[in-house]
C-alpha cells in the first residue's frame, strides 16, 4: 500500500471544481447546495496482494479463525489494521462457512484492484466528525458512472458494509461509498490519553484524532457512539450524503480528464442492512433527486407507520422479560444452551416477580406471564425465538446502554444508569487497557462493548435487573433523564422517501432483534398508503444474523438474506438501465438448508 500526499492537492482542486460546477446554466439534478467540508484526507492504492475487498486475503483468508497476524502487536502498520478490519468486518456480516453459498452460490470475494480515498466529515452542527471512504476500482467506466453508497450495520466501523456494498459493488466496477454515520470503531483511552489517527493507528490528544472528547473522567474508555453529544442517529441520512459528496470529490481526484462528477451525471444506489439499512432509508427522505434507487436490508428504522416503535423501546423491554419468556417456548435454536442458560433465566422470572413485573406462583407460571406480555407488545413467536441469541450474547443490555447515552448526548462521566465503559480484570474490577488491546481496537472492535476488551461497568453489578430497570425507565418514565432520552430518540424519526424513489425493502420474517412488525412493515405500509414507489421483500426463515448461520443449528434453520439483497440491487440496477421492472412485494417462501449445502431452491428467489 502506498499513499500518495499529490492526491491530498488533487482533491482540494476537484472540490473547487465541483463547486463551480454546481453553479453551470444547465439543468442538475438537485438543487445548488454547498459540499461540506472534509479533513484527514488520504488516498491509497490496493493492488496485487492487497486489493480493495478482501486486502488479498480471497474467501479462504476470510473464513481463517484467527485474525491477520500483526508484525508487532503494539504497532501495527495502517496497511494491517486495514487488512484485520476487512477480515473482522466480513465475519462478522456474512456467512462464510463451507456449504453456506457464499461466493459460490451468491456474492463475491474477487480480487478488485484500486484506489481508496478516505476523510473525516462533520455535518452541520455536531461536535464530532464521522469517517467516509471510497473505493475506486481500476474498472470503474467513466462512461457509464456507477456509485453505490453505503453506511455501517451497527455501529461498525468504515468498513462495517464492505459485504454488502463492496461485495456488489465493487466487482461490477463502480465506486462505492462508506460511513460509519458517527459511531465506529475510534474508541479512546482516558487513562493513556490515546486515540485513533485517520490511518488507524494510535495517537495522543491533539494529533488529529478521529475521536477526542475532554471529559472531567481519567479513567476508562469513550467512543463516538456513547459519548459525542451528537446523538449521531438523527444524522444518518445526511452521513450517507456526504459519504456520496466526498465520492464525487474522489472521483474528480481519480479521474481528472473526466471531471467533473456530479449528481447529474453519476448513477447512485444507496444499500444498507440493520443500522445501515435504516440510514439509507432516512437518505432517501432528504430533499433533492440526489438518489436513484434505495436497497434497505433488515432495516432499524423507527417511523410514524402504525405499529412502529423506536429500538430502545423494544430493546429494554426484551432485555427485562425476554429471558424469562423464553423458558415457555420449545425448540430454541442453540446457542444459548438451554440447559446451561435456564438456571439463570429462572432467576430473571423470580426476580421479575418479586418486583411486580410479572405475575406467576412458580417458574412456568411466570414465564408464561412473561411471554404473554411480550406477545401483546407485538412480539411473534418466529422473532422470540430468534431473539434467543440476542439473549445469550446479552446483546440487548450491550445496545441499551450505548444508546441511552447517545440518545440523551451524555458525556462519558454523566451516563445514565451509572453505566460507564472500562477493561476489567479477572476479578472484573477496573484496570487500564494495554497497549496490545489499544492497537487493536479500530480494526476488531464491534463499535459497542462489551468486547475487544472493552466491558460495561455497572453501578450495581449484583444486581442486574437493577440496571435494565433503570434502563427501561428512561423510556417509560418521566423524570428528567427519561425525557432527555425520549428527545433524542424522537429526534430519529423517519420520513417519507422523496416521491418517485425506487425503494426496495428486505427483511427476515424471523428477525429477532430489529423484528419486522416494529420496523419494516410499518414503514412499508405507511411509505405505500402514500403513493412511494417502495416494494417490500419478507424472507421467510430468515433472522437478522448471517454471520451466525456457521454455527450448525442456526444454519440448518435459517436462510442468509445477503443473497436477497444483492438480488434486489440487480433489479433496481436493471430497472434504472430499462431492461426490468422493480421487483413486486413477495413473501417468499423459503425451505431450509437442514444441515445441507445451501442451493438455490432453498433460497426461493423471486423471479
Amino acid at each position: 500500500m502506498t499513499i500518495r500526499p499529490d492526491r491530498i492537492v488533487l482533491a482540494a482542486l476537484a472540490l473547487a471544481t465541483l463547486s463551480l460546477a454546481s453553479c453551470s446554466t444547465s439543468a442538475p439534478r438537485t438543487k445548488t447546495e454547498a459540499s461540506p467540508m472534509f479533513s484527514a484526507m488520504r488516498q491509497t492504492e490496493h493492488r496485487g496482494s492487497d486489493d480493495l475487498l478482501s486486502a488479498g486475503l480471497g474467501l479462504t483468508g476470510l473464513r481463517a479463525m484467527t485474525p491477520p497476524a500483526f508484525a508487532d502487536g503494539e504497532h501495527p502498520t495502517p496497511s494491517e489494521l486495514r487488512r484485520r478490519a476487512l477480515w473482522s468486518n466480513w465475519r462478522g456480516i456474512a456467512d462464510l462457512a463451507p456449504g453456506g453459498g457464499y461466493g459460490e452460490l451468491y456474492g463475491s470475494t474477487a480480487s478488485v484492484p484500486g484506489r481508496e480515498y478516505s476523510a473525516f466529515a462533520t455535518v452541520p452542527g455536531a461536535s464530532q466528525p464521522h469517517r467516509v471512504l471510497v473505493q475506486v476500482p481500476d474498472g470503474f467506466d467513466t462512461g457509464k458512472r456507477c456509485l453505490v453508497v453505503t453506511a455501517s450495520s451497527g455501529s461498525r466501523g468504515i468498513y462495517g458494509a464492505i459485504a454488502v456494498a463492496g461485495a456488489w459493488g465493487l466487482p461490477k466496477g463502480c465506486a462505492v461509498a462508506y460511513t460509519d454515520k458517527g459511531a465506529g470503531t475510534d474508541y479512546f483511552d482516558l487513562d493513556s490519553g490515546q486515540g485513533v489517527r485517520a490511518d488507524g493507528t494510535l495517537g495522543a490528544r491533539g494529533e488529529g484524532l478521529a475521536f477526542e472528547k475532554l471529559t472531567s473522567a481519567s479513567s476508562g474508555v469513550a467512543f463516538k457512539h456513547a459519548h459525542s453529544g451528537d446523538n449521531p442517529e438523527a444524522d444518518w441520512g445526511r452521513h450517507v450524503k456526504q459519504a456520496a459528496q466526498f465520492a464525487l470529490q474522489s472521483l474528480d481526484s481519480a479521474f481528472p480528464q473526466s471531471a467533473p462528477f456530479t449528481f447529474d451525471n453519476t448513477r447512485v444506489i444507496a444499500v444498507g442492512i440493520s443500522n445501515g439499512g435504516g440510514a439509507v432509508l432516512r437518505a432517501a427522505e432528504l430533499d433533492g433527486d440526489w438518489l436513484d434507487a434505495v436497497v434497505a436490508g433488515e432495516p432499524n428504522i423507527y417511523s410514524e407507520g402504525e405499529g412502529s416503535r423506536p429500538l430502545y423501546d423494544f430493546t429494554t423491554e426484551a432485555a427485562l422479560l425476554m429471558p424469562c419468556a423464553l423458558l415457555h417456548m420449545q425448540n430454541l435454536p442453540q446457542p444459548p444452551l438451554t440447559a446451561q442458560a435456564a438456571p439463570l433465566w429462572t432467576q430473571r422470572c423470580a426476580a421479575l416477580k418479586s418486583t411486580g413485573l410479572i405475575e406467576g406462583g412458580d417458574t412456568a407460571a411466570q414465564a408464561k406471564s412473561a411471554y404473554d406480555a411480550l406477545k401483546a407488545h407485538g412480539w411473534t413467536d418466529e422473532a422470540l425465538r430468534a431473539g434467543a441469541l440476542s439473549v445469550g450474547f446479552d446483546l440487548w443490555r450491550a445496545v441499551a446502554v450505548t444508546y441511552a447515552s447517545s440518545y440523551g448526548r451524555y458525556g462519558f462521566g454523566a451516563m445514565p444508569c451509572g453505566n460507564r465503559f472500562t477493561a476489567l480484570g479477572a476479578d472484573f474490577s477496573p484496570r487500564d487497557t494495554t497497549a496490545t488491546e489499544r492497537a487493536a481496537w479500530w480494526s476488531d472492535a464491534s463499535g459497542i462493548p462489551p468486547g475487544a476488551g472493552v466491558n460495561i461497568l455497572e453501578e450495581h453489578p449484583t444486581s442486574p435487573l437493577t440496571t435494565l430497570q433503570c434502563l427501561r425507565g428512561l423510556w417509560t418514565g418521566d423524570d428528567a433523564n427519561a425525557q432527555r432520552v425520549r428527545k433524542g430518540i424522537a429526534e430519529t424519526r423517519a420520513a417519507l422517501p422523496r416521491k418517485g424513489l425506487p425503494v426496495v425493502v428486505i427483511h427476515g420474517s424471523d428477525d429477532g432483534l430489529v423484528p419486522p412488525a416494529f420496523t419494516s412493515a410499518p414503514y412499508v405500509k405507511q411509505a405505500q398508503a402514500a403513493g412511494r414507489d417502495v416494494r417490500y421483500w419478507q424472507v421467510r426463515n430468515a433472522q437478522h444474523f448471517d454471520a451466525f448461520l456457521g454455527l450448525p443449528d442456526y444454519g440448518s434453520r435459517y436462510l442468509p438474506l445477503l443473497p436477497y439483497v444483492y438480488a434486489a440491487l440487480d433489479r433496481v440496477s436493471a430497472t434504472l438501465d430499462g431492461t426490468s421492472a422493480l421487483p413486486a412485494d413477495a413473501v417468499i417462501a423459503t425451505t431450509p438448508r437442514a444441515g445441507k449445502p445451501l442451493e438455490a431452491a432453498n433460497l426461493a428467489m423471486p423471479r
